[in-house]
């Protein structure tokens, strides 16, 4: 027998669905801004696009700032930003396909407004907070009501630093809010657990880890793989994991043991820098020989086990902390005249290719151990990742990133966060005062924790060394 279906108005149905859009947002924002900052990251378009789409379609016009703060910065008070020139309006350029292109479509640059700010006190210096003031100005020509940053640690820092201007206006003057969405394939981000875009670049660099190593079994011939990743190995362990390569040296398996210091020499001058106290500015070295011995051990356990390739994965950051000898033999004499030291005794790693040199000496020593000659090839890896074709694990990951833009400001009425996705792509708001050391201005650090399951993840993979 039939029972006589209940009769619900078209109403009471859309009520009952589990399939509701979204409600328009209650929301004093009319217009935001979006900008991008810093090096390219695979999926920064499905970032970008989808917040780009909330907002319109909530009625909220977007601007996307062209070329990071470059802009907003060299803003010239009472002049015109132009459109297409100085920006862009995203509510009209949200077409289909746009989440899973490659590229930046409001481009990027390396301008650091905030750079002048070192510690609160600076934000009673005029001339230090001008250029942060100059991009507020810029953004209120526009009538902007909140801004969204993009970019990695030193963007986040300059995303605080704003909000900290802001706060520092007069009660009648008007406030943009800020929050910030975190970039960096490097994954070195504290206050979330993955990257958009760093499994993009993991997956290829794996693939090519994987060619690699298929040409190490047909030949013999071993490879050293240099990695982006200047403070954390994230990339190089990601890479180095899924490409099933022989072994991984992140910066974070330098042992405290095996660092010295050596005072800073100008490659150009050929004199020892000195600080602001007249002395010798130090720099901190490691013994080269102990990843040397680690990479020839590993060689070794693998020929025990019949396996005659071998393919390491090293990451960038190792090459800031290279002796100045070592320095010297991993370019030429122009390249290394070339070569600035920041007042810290830094040298651009990005710049120093170490790998050929590395896998030269992990030959010599494999022949002074064996009596046996093995060719050992280094190479680079580096700007040819940061625009691959996103997965669809990261495409996934921006956009509720960027979706999550849209809810903190438009629903939730935040500022000063940073959005965040966690594994299962639940949305959390961590406020700048837990990311960044308020009392330096400066973004925590995330490198891989040694001993963590990560960590240890690649000792279990690798070839036994027996200790």
């Amino acid at each position: 027998m039939l029972h006589q279906s209940t009769q619900f108005s078209e109403q009471q149905i859309k009520i009952m669905s589990n399939l509701v859009s979204p409600k328009p947002p209650k929301t004093d924002i009319k217009k935001v801004a979006i900008l991008f900052s810093g090096g390219p990251a695979p999926t920064a378009n499905s970032v970008i696009g989808s917040a780009a789409l909330c907002f319109s379609r909530a009625g909220i016009e977007v601007y996307g700032m062209k070329n990071g703060y470059v802009h907003l910065a060299n803003y010239q008070e009472g002049s015109k930003l132009e459109e297409g020139i100085h920006y862009i309006r995203l509510d009209k350029k949200i077409e289909e396909g746009l989440r899973t292109s490659r590229g930046i479509i409001i481009g990027t640059a390396r301008a650091n407004p905030g750079k002048l700010l070192k510690n609160p006190l600076d934000l009673k210096d005029p001339q230090k907070v001008t250029p942060l003031q100059t991009v507020y100005k810029a953004l209120s020509s526009l009538d902007i009501d909140a801004l969204i940053s993009i970019g990695g640690d030193d963007t986040l820092t300059t995303a605080a630093k704003f909000k900290l201007v802001m706060d520092s206006l007069p009660d009648n003057q008007k406030r943009i809010k800020i929050i910030h969405l975190p970039k960096t394939i490097d994954n070195d981000y504290k206050g979330i657990d993955f990257t958009f875009g760093y499994f993009t670049a993991v997956e290829m660099l794996a693939h090519e880890i994987r060619n690699l190593l298929a040409d190490s079994e047909a030949t013999e011939t071993g490879y050293i793989s240099q990695v982006m990743g200047r403070k954390a190995a994230w990339l190089a362990y990601g890479a180095s994991i899924a490409g099933e390569a022989s072994l991984v040296i992140g910066l974070e398996d330098i042992h405290q043991n095996w660092y010295a210091t050596e005072p800073t020499v100008d490659p150009e001058t050929g004199s020892v820098m000195t600080g602001e106290d007249g002395n010798p500015v130090l720099r901190q070295i490691f013994d080269v020989q102990k990843i040397v011995d680690r990479c020839v051990d590993v060689i070794q356990a693998r020929e025990t086990e019949g396996k005659t390739a071998f393919v390491a994965v090293v990451s960038e950051g190792l090459a800031e902390y290279l002796p100045l000898s070592e320095i010297k033999m991993c370019c030429s004499d122009d390249e290394y005249k070339s070569l600035k030291p920041d007042s810290f005794g830094h040298f651009p790693v990005s710049q120093l290719k170490y790998s050929s040199r590395l896998g030269r000496l992990i030959a010599e020593e494999y022949k002074k151990r064996t009596g046996k000659s093995k060719k050992m090839v280094g190479l680079q890896f580096g700007y040819e990742i940061r625009c691959n074709q996103p997965t669809a694990y990261d495409v996934v990951l921006g956009s509720q990133i960027g979706v999550g833009g849209y809810k903190a400001l438009a629903e939730l009425d935040k500022n000063g966060v940073m959005i965040s996705v966690g594994n299962t792509m639940n949305i959390s708001y961590p406020a700048f005062e837990e990311l960044i050391d308020m009392n330096r201005l400066r973004a925590y650090e995330r490198p891989i924790s040694v001993g963590s399951d990560i960590h240890q993840l690649a000792r279990y993979l690798e070839g036994w060394v027996k200790e």
